[in-house]
This record gives C-alpha cells, structure tokens and sequence, in this order.
C-alpha cells in the first residue's frame, strides 16, 4: 500500500511540472497556434533567475530573511521573462504568424543562441539552488513521506491554473484573446486591438514558463539544456489534450506523468517514453483534434 501511494505522488507531482511547463505552450502553442521552440529556454532563464536571487539574498541580506529570497526569484522570473517574451514577439514572432515552418526555425535558432549565452555566462557546468528552509523536509502520514517543496510546486500549478483560467475566461481581455485566435478578421472590425492582445498574450505564456522554471530549480541542477528536458512532454500534452483547451492541457499532461512513472516502475525510462508516445500516437488516431477542440464558427478549422 505504501509503495502504491508513493507511486501515485510521484505521478501527481510529475504531471504538475509537466502542467505547470505546458500552461505557457497551451497559450503561446494552443492559441496563437505559434510553435515556440525557445519556450524551454523561458524555462531555463527563469531558473536561472532563481540561482541570480538567491545569490544576491545571500551576499546583501541577513540569514534570518534568506528563504524569502524564493518568492522575490517568481517575482523577477515571471517579470524578466515576460519581458524577453515582448521583445521576442514584437521583433520575429509578428512577422511570422500563419508561417508555422519559418516560426519553428526561427525560435529553434533563438533557443540555441539562449543556450549559448547561459553557457557563457553561468559555465558548463550546472548549478544549484538551495531550498528554502520552509521547504525543508516533508510530511508523513503513516509510512509515506510528502516533501514539502514538491507539495509547493503542486499548489503553485494550482493556483497558477486558477489565474490563467480566470484570466482566459472570465476578464475582458481573455474575451479579446480568444476572439482574436479564433477570428482574427472579425475581432479587428469590433475594435479589437489584435497586435496589442498578440504581444501580451505572447509574453504572459513566457512569464508562465519563467514561473516552471522557478519551480524546477528546487528539484535539481541547472544548466543550459534543462528546458529541453520538459518542452517535449509539454509539446505532447498541449496536442494530446486538445491545441487551445485548458482543461485539455490538464488531462494531457496528468496522462503522461501517470503513464511515465506507472510503466517505468515496471519496466525502464526507455520503454517508458516509448510507451507514452504509442500512447499519444493511439489516442491522435481516433481523436486527430485531441481529446478536447475548440469550438469555432469557422468552417476551416
């Protein structure tokens, strides 16, 4: 029983990394239907955003403060990412929508040069972040032991989900947004500023992927490929679940992370991974759209 519960955690808390990754794809990804290859290098900046906090609580602040040094490294992940998200859709991404193939290159290319630049400055080598005091240790119920940072990560997916929902469907913006992706025409003629919602949209789902970043910087080393070890699963659970549905991202990604860790306790990491993409491959065959669409008046889509 014990093994059991522990396994069903392990699932849980992968898919909500996998989900906290995918929430900026499923905007960036599922809205915008722009592929974003640099979105694990967001990923990786706002990690390394954690380390950089963390270094200057620990030269500038007394000790008794430093594990506050986390919630100001959210703070500047999701702001330095947004920013770069801005800049990154205001000078290529704009010039490349309905260019599926020449966004795909352009962003890969833009996530090599991000990496090379991590490399530069922070060294080959990867580096680590320290866990917050309050972060240290676990709970335990019985025989099974719940550790408290993953625990965290578990309700920051939550809460970040609750905000990227509100803000999607029930503030006026989020009306603009999904008016725009779905008719972009039409949303212009209503008055509807597409470049300006294009641009913070484009940004919000990099800030997403600055806060993913945040929250795998508690679980391991850093370095400059750490991005590229989730922007696949988080690319599989965008389509599986449905391009453009929320819930859909979450059905996606808690499919993955419970297949991932249920075949690998039996098997192996390899036969796990190719287990998950026959899984994905099975499912797009009977359901091409994924298991959620997004209902249009379009009859093109």
């Amino acid at each position: 029983m014990t093994q059991f519960v522990n396994t069903v955690f392990n699932c849980v808390s992968l898919s909500s990394i996998i989900l906290l990754t995918s929430l900026g794809l499923a905007i960036t990804f599922g809205l915008m239907k722009v592929i974003n290859m640099a979105h694990g290098e967001f990923l990786m900046i706002g990690a390394y955003m954690t380390y950089v906090v963390q270094n200057i609580f620990e030269k500038i602040f007394p000790k008794s403060i430093f594990s506050l040094y986390y919630f100001f490294a959210l703070i500047a992940a999701f702001v330095v990412t947004f920013f770069l998200g801005a800049v990154l859709e205001k000078f290529i991404i704009s010039r490349l929508y309905g260019r599926e193939v020449d966004s795909l290159l352009a962003t890969w290319g833009i996530s090599i040069i991000l990496q090379q630049v991590a490399r530069s400055i922070f060294g080959m080598q990867g580096v680590n972040v320290k866990t917050p005091s309050f972060l240290d240790g676990g709970i335990t119920i019985g025989s099974c032991t719940f550790s408290y940072n993953r625990i965290f990560i578990l309700g920051m997916v939550i809460l970040c989900m609750i905000l990227v929902w509100c803000i999607m469907y029930r503030s006026n913006f989020g009306k603009q947004m999904r008016a725009v992706m779905q008719n972009r025409a039409m949303a212009q003629c209503m008055g509807i500023n597409s470049r300006k919602v294009d641009m913070i949209t484009f940004s919000f789902g990099s800030g997403l992927a600055g806060l993913a970043g945040c929250s795998v910087a508690l679980l391991g080393s850093i370095d400059s490929t750490i991005g590229q070890s989730y922007i696949v699963n988080s690319f599989i659970a965008v389509v599986l679940g449905g391009v453009g549905k929320l819930l859909g991202t979450v059905l996606g990604s808690s499919i993955i992370g419970f297949a991932s860790i249920g075949i690998e306790n039996y098997t192996s990491a390899s036969i796990a991974k190719a287990a998950v993409l026959l899984i994905v491959i099975v499912v797009l065959q009977f359901r091409p759209q994924g298991l959620f669409t997004v209902k249009s008046r379009k009859l093109d889509e």
